[in-house]
This record gives structure tokens, C-alpha cells and sequence, in this order.
């Protein structure tokens, strides 16, 4: 054992050498054979994974494709069809409008032929209207020549010419007209008087006599009574903007002068006067007084007025017996308690006229509630006529109308001046209620400046007629008296010199109630005995 140990050991030094390099050279060699081997497999192995997944990707991309085709060929067809669908609708609508025009057209053609033969109608009509007035104008041509020839010969008979000859047979028939005519009517109107004077006197005195109503005058101012005169500074505010405050809000003048204890409110519309007065009586006993306080008390105090002229019409209505009138014209008709005429308040008035109507109506034999009826809302457009346009006859038939109201009833509004002729008998007892209750002594009044310029006016109408010597104006301007020239003015010329006076009258001046024209002729024969 130890020999071949030894021997070993002294196995030379380069063998041992050249073993380790054959020993590495072989290492290296089988391991890159191994680590090639295995990158080989490894590299397939990559490949196959590549591969595959190139195969799937391919594979996903081909059913994606298919998919995005069918969906893009569904989507074309449903746009394709779409398109199909507008198409036809619009060919449809097309369609319709061609037939349209081909009617219009259809009508316009026929409308054409139409005109064209109305054209040559009134061509061939026109033609004859020529022709005939061409045969007219020869006929008055001939006639005026064999009338010529007629005069000319009745010239030479007569000894006068024609414009003579006209004058005095003109002059003739009328001269006779007259005297028969003056004649006719003086017998009329007496028999008229003879029959109907005392009944007409009865039933007219009856009717006053059960109808007595207090009147109350008012104007077109209100005053309102102040505590103190601190009040009035109060009221007046910081450089006048508490009044300016309360103008605005009413549309009333408030006119504050030196006179204690008083400010007097000026408007011609009587309910904005009257929300005034209350507004500023409020404030006083309010004690606060500022502009905002100003305008939400005049709304509070419109609502109330508003509310009293609402009650004010019902109580209208019923105190007249008047049934189922319409709620808005009974508002209407309430706003009359704030409105006057000649100082007269028209509510009061109007239901004076009613009641009037009423019992005349009763009296004669009319119809009692139609008389009543219009005589109520003989004034309604008195209501409105500082609003709206026209007369208060015209805006009172214009509201009757509206409302609904009878036609006998619109008659006795329209007519209740005079206006149209009357076509009912309780028109005309509206007419001569209405007369009755404004004429009345104290029912209503006139300042001292109107009554004389009226009295004025009604004489120097008279004073105006040719033969009148002098005329006076009597009964509160009620009746005028004429007294005429006898040499120029007959007993007969007389009528027709009062007719003519009484129609200048009524055209040129406006009064309550009628005005009588008494025309006196007075002749005198006086002699000297000697």
C-alpha cells in the first residue's frame, strides 16, 4: 500500500497539469453542451409559447373582426333603413305638398276664370249703364227744351218772368201752409191738453207726494278737521314729503292754507276724495304718519271703500225692489254714492227716479218692474264716465248691454234725455221721473255764476228771433217768457216762433228738466177822447 502511495506521489507535475486543463476543457465542453441543450429547449420552448400566442391573438383579432363586421353591417342597415324611412316620408311629404299646390293651383285657376267672367259681366253692365244714362241725359235734354219752350210762351201770356212767377206762387203756398198748419197744431195740442192736462197734473203730483227723499249737496271739495295746528305740520312732513306721499297715493290736492284747523282736499273724482278724507282722519288717530304708513293705509281704506260701494249697490237694489241684476253691475251702481250732478247725489237720484217710475207706472197701467228697473240705471253710465269715453247715456247702454239687461230697460237709459224716440210708454215715465226729480226745488244746485250766465244765454236766445221786443227769463230759469212786436209777428207765426225758440234751446244748451218758451202777443188800440 505504501509503495503505490509513494509512486502516486511522484507522479510528475506537468501530467497533473495537463489532467486539470483536459479535466476544465471537458467540464467546459459538457457544460456548454448543457447550457445549450437546455437554451435549445428553452428557446423552443419561447417559440411554441410565441407561437401560441400568436395564434390566439390572431384567432381574438379574427373574432373580433367578424364581430366588428357584423356590427358595422347592422349598424349600415339600421342607418341604411333609417335613410329608407326619411326618404318615404319626405317623398310622402313632398307628395302632399305637390298635391296642395295642385289644388291651390286647381282653385286659383277657377278662382281666375271666375273674375275674368265678373270682369266681363260688369264691362258689358257698365256698358249698358252708359247706354242708358246717354238715353236719360237725351230725355232731360228734350225735356228741358219743350219746358223752356212752355215757360218762354207763359212769359210772354203773364207778363212776368219765371224767378217772379216762382217767388210769389212760392210765397202763396206758404203763406197758406202756415195758417193751416198753426191751425192744426194750436187744435192738436188743446185737445192733448184738453184730455191729458188734469190726469197727467194727478197721477204726476201723486207719485211726489208718495215719494219724498232728503237730498244731500255735495261739490268737488271735502275738509278734513285737525285737532291742532301741530297736526298739520305733521301731516305736511320733513320738507313736505308726507303730503307728496299722500297726493301720489289718492291723486287728491290737499290744499293747507292759513286756515286753522283745516285742510281741504280737491278732486274731481269723489271716491278718490273720500279715500283721502278717511286716510288722513286714520292716520290722525293713528298718530303715526310716514310714508310708508301713508301708502299702506290708503290701500287699506280703498279695500274698505270698495267694500261700502259694493253694499251701497245691494242696498240700491233692494230698497228698489229690483231682482237678478248682475253682482258687477250692482258694484257699478254703487259707486254712485260718491257721485254727484248739479250737487244732487245720483244713488239718491236714482232711486228717486225708481221709485217715481214705479208708482207713475202703477198708476197708467205699464209695466212696474221694467219701469223700475230703468229707472235705477237711468244714471249707471254716470258711474264711468269720468273713466271712459262718450256720454254716460251711451257708456250706461254700452253696461246694460254687457250685463244683460232687458232691451225695454237699455230703451229707457237711451232715451231718458231725449236722445232717440221713444218706443216704450215707461220710457217716457222714466223720462218724466227723472224731469220730476232733478227739476224739484233744493234737489239740486247751481253756483251763483252759472245760474246767471244760464239765465243770460236763454234770453239773448229769445232776444235773437227777428219781431221779438224783449224777453224774461222766470222761475229760476224754468219757463221764459217772450213778449213780441204784433205788427211783424201774427197769431199764428206765434207757434212757430215758441217751436223755434224751444229747438235753439235744446241745441245750444244744456239744463236739467225743461225750460217752457211762453210767447205773449199783445195788441192795443188806444184812442183820445176829446
Amino acid at each position: 500500500m505504501i509503495s503505490n502511495t509513494s509512486m502516486l506521489l511522484v507522479v510528475p507535475t506537468w501530467l497533473t497539469i495537463i489532467l486539470i486543463v483536459v479535466g476544465l476543457g471537458l467540464g467546459t465542453a459538457v457544460g456548454f453542451f448543457v447550457s445549450k441543450t437546455l437554451a435549445n429547449k428553452k428557446l423552443d420552448k419561447s417559440r411554441k409559447s410565441a407561437t401560441k400566442i400568436l395564434e390566439d391573438a390572431y384567432a381574438e383579432a379574427k373574432a373580433v373582426k367578424k364581430e366588428s363586421l357584423v356590427s358595422a353591417e347592422a349598424e349600415v342597415q339600421k342607418l341604411k333603413d333609417e335613410a329608407n324611412e326619411d326618404i318615404k316620408l319626405r317623398r310622402i311629404d313632398v307628395q302632399k305638398t305637390e298635391d296642395r299646390l295642385a289644388q291651390r293651383e286647381e282653385f286659383l285657376n277657377k278662382k281666375e276664370e271666375q273674375l275674368d267672367s265678373r270682369q266681363n259681366s260688369i264691362e258689358i253692365t257698365k256698358q249698358q249703364i252708359e247706354q242708358r244714362k246717354n238715353e236719360i241725359e237725351e230725355i232731360k235734354q228734350k225735356e228741358l227744351e219743350v219746358q223752356e219752350e212752355i215757360n218762354k210762351k207763359l212769359e210772354q201770356v203773364s207778363g212776368m218772368t219765371r224767378e217772379d212767377a216762382k217767388q210769389q206762387l212760392i210765397k202763396a203756398y206758404e203763406e197758406d201752409a202756415k195758417k193751416d198748419a198753426a191751425k192744426i197744431v194750436r187744435r192738436i195740442e188743446q185737445e192733448a191738453k184738453d184730455n191729458a192736462n188734469k190726469e197727467a197734473r194727478n197721477i204726476i203730483t201723486l207719485a211726489i207726494q208718495r215719494c219724498a227723499s232728503d237730498h244731500t249737496s255735495e261739490t268737488t271739495v271735502s275738509t278734513v278737521e285737525l285737532p291742532n295746528d301741530e297736526m298739520k305740520g305733521r301731516i305736511i312732513g320733513r320738507e313736505g314729503r308726507n303730503i307728496r306721499s299722500i297726493e301720489q297715493a289718492t291723486g287728491v290736492d290737499l290744499i293747507i292754507d292759513d286756515t286753522p284747523g283745516t285742510i281741504v282736499l280737491s278732486s274731481f273724482d269723489p271716491i278718490r276724495r273720500e279715500v283721502a278724507r278717511v286716510t288722513l282722519e286714520k292716520l290722525m288717530l293713528d298718530g303715526r304718519i310716514h310714508p310708508a304708513r301713508i301708502e299702506e293705509m290708503v290701500e287699506k281704506v280703498k279695500r274698505d271703500i270698495d267694500e261700502q260701494i259694493k253694499e251701497a249697490g245691494e242696498n240700491a237694489v233692494y230698497d228698489a225692489g229690483v231682482q237678478g241684476m248682475h253682482p258687477e253691475l250692482v258694484r257699478i251702481l254703487g259707486r254712485l254714492k260718491y257721485r254727484t250732478s248739479y250737487g244732487q247725489n245720483v244713488l239718491k237720484h236714482s232711486l228717486e227716479v225708481s221709485y217715481l217710475a214705479g208708482l207713475m207706472a202703477s198708476e197708467i197701467g205699464a209695466n212696474v218692474k221694467i219701469a223700475k228697473r230703468g229707472g235705477l240705471l237711468h244714471d249707471i253710465g254716470k258711474a264711468l264716465d269720468q273713466e271712459m269715453e262718450g256720454t254716460h247715456v251711451s257708456i250706461g247702454v254700452d253696461l246694460a248691454k254687457k250685463y244683460g239687461e232687458n232691451e225695454e230697460v237699455i230703451h229707457c237709459i237711451e232715451a231718458h234725455h231725449g236722445g232717440v224716440e221713444y218706443h216704450s210708454l215707461e220710457a217716457m215715465i222714466v223720462q218724466a221721473a227723472d224731469a220730476i226729480s232733478a227739476a224739484r226745488p233744493g234737489a239740486r244746485r247751481e253756483s251763483l255764476e252759472n245760474y246767471i250766465k244760464r239765465l243770460t244765454d236763454l234770453e239773448n236766445i229769445a232776444n235773437g228771433f227777428d219781431g221779438v221786443e224783449k224777453s224774461f227769463a222766470i222761475q229760476a230759469g224754468r219757463e221764459i217768457r217772450v213778449m213780441v212786436k204784433p205788427e211783424k209777428i201774427g197769431d199764428e207765426d206765434a207757434m212757430f216762433l215758441a217751436k223755434e225758440i224751444a229747438k235753439k234751446i235744446e241745441d245750444t244748451m244744456q239744463y236739467p228738466g225743461e225750460i217752457k218758451v211762453n210767447v205773449i202777443r199783445e195788441s192795443r188800440a188806444v184812442q183820445y177822447a176829446k
